[in-house]
């Protein structure tokens, strides 16, 4: 049977694509045409590649902001940006099945290295066809390194700061209750790398800027990232440029790994794309130090990560600090943050993908997106929705608000039925996924500013 090849032709721009049987009908404004290989369209096709191809493409940029939109091509389809990534921690979003994820209109997903290497393993997910096999999503998927769960267990544990904690201690000043407890740390951090133990079975693991790279090779996402140490907004000056320092040797180290095993077809996706992690904390300096060395590494994307500040403000600076200095033509990515007003923020900046687990973390615990609510939200297990006959949006087309009352939902939810977690999911998700094609539309037309004023609200 002869080889057979994909082209895409985009504008000026033309290049071999994975033959996938996805790729043809998710790309926008693009020809797909297939055709066997013969003579030097063979050669050309066998021929390496070079280590980092940049797959994202400026569409348009905002006439006053950074703000752009653009496309990112992955071999599993393509991303039209900005975009949110949704979370899909063990290789699944929580109570939500991959075709739900399509028909939401969900363009791309992140799992994590850390999680699925204690279970089920990256050799199990490998033998089953890489992450897109072995869960069903044949999407473009994205997956972090862990380098924050290794923090977790280190100084976010020693200093009480964590996802659950807040990561901006100066926005929530008074203690709760529900605060990530601080303890002993987990994790012994050398310049070879990270070991810990599991918290599954206590068993030791480590972590190297090399082994990670083989373990996302097996994984097989299209879009991975580099093993980094994340610090703390607790952490002083001179303990986050040491941290800094020591990403960016890990970066070329982990840049190298990724060369030497750029085709090896024994993983299930070689045509992966890496992307490097700026770091430096809250720190002017630092931040623009890590953005040249790093935006200077032949990666194929980047991300905005580590502490961020110790409050939104903060956050903002780092933005503003960061992104002038990344090279304009590849895709920036803001670890961990979600929240409706922060995307405005990272959007305006230049962000183009934004990743983070609240929106279906809340949605279990009855907490519904609805635009002009306070900080656009309101609590199913409040009183006042148990004989409310509306749905949760009435201009929400998703299935939830299609098919069922608040009535019924709150219903469900005070009563802990499990078929509440996957429609609040569904109703938070297809929310997101709305407001993210309406940002597209307000860059495009030069309109984001009277967007983001539309969306204000009291907190």
């Amino acid at each position: 049977m002869p080889c057979l090849m994909g082209i895409l032709l985009r504008s000026t721009t033309c290049f071999p694509v994975k033959n996938n049987r996805s790729i043809s009908h998710t790309l926008n404004h693009s020809i797909f045409i297939r055709f066997p290989l013969s003579g030097t369209i063979q050669a050309l096709a066998t021929r390496r590649r070079p280590l980092q191809i940049s797959m994202f493409t400026l569409q348009h940029r905002h006439k006053e902001l950074p703000a752009r939109t653009g496309n990112l091509l992955t071999v599993h389809g393509s991303v039209s940006t900005p975009a949110f990534v949704v979370v899909a921690t063990r290789a699944t979003v929580k109570a939500v099945e991959p075709q739900a994820l399509v028909d939401i209109g969900v363009q791309i997903v992140i799992s994590n290295s850390y999680h699925l290497h204690l279970r089920p393993g990256e050799e199990t997910v490998a033998s089953l066809g890489g992450l897109h096999g072995f869960s069903g999503w044949r999407g473009p998927t994205m997956t972090d390194s862990g380098g924050f769960q290794v923090f977790s267990l280190g100084a976010g544990k020693e200093h009480g700061v964590g996802k659950v904690a807040s990561i901006f201690p100066d926005e929530d000043p008074q203690p709760r209750a529900n605060h990530y407890r601080q303890g002993k740390s987990l994790v012994k951090l050398t310049e070879e790398g990270a070991s810990f133990k599991s918290i599954i079975d206590g068993s030791k693991h480590f972590f190297s800027p090399e082994n990670v790279i083989e373990l996302e090779r097996k994984l097989g996402a299209d879009i991975i990232l580099v093993l980094d140490e994340c610090t703390s907004p607790l952490h002083d000056y001179a303990y986050t440029k040491a941290a800094m320092e020591r990403t960016h040797r890990w970066a070329q180290r982990a840049l190298h790994a990724f060369e030497k095993t750029a085709d090896d077809h024994s993983y299930p996706n070689t045509e992966q794309i890496l992307y490097g992690i700026v770091q430096g904390g809250a720190y002017e300096d630092l931040r623009k130090e890590s953005a040249r060395v790093i935006g200077g590494m032949l990666f194929g994307g980047f991300a905005i990560g580590g502490s961020l500040g110790k409050s939104k403000e903060e956050m903002h600076h780092v933005l503003d600090w960061t992104i002038p200095l990344l090279p304009d033509d590849k895709a920036r990515h803001l670890l961990g943050i979600g929240e409706i007003e922060d995307i405005f923020a990272g959007v305006r900046r230049g962000v183009d993908t934004f990743d983070c687990a609240a929106a279906t973390r809340i949605a279990r615990n009855g907490t519904v997106f609805l635009k002009s609510e306070p900080r656009h939200r309101i609590n199913l297990r409040n009183t006042r929705f148990r004989d409310d006959p509306r749905p949760i949006d009435e201009t929400c087309d998703c299935f939830t608000c299609r098919q069922h009352s608040r009535a019924y939902l709150s219903h469900l939810c005070r009563s802990g039925e499990f078929s509440f977690y996957r429609l609040a999911t569904i109703h938070n998700l297809r929310f997101l996924v709305r407001l993210m094609e309406r940002i597209r539309e307000a860059i495009e037309s030069d309109e984001l500013d009277e967007l983001e004023a539309e969306w204000r609200t009291p907190a």
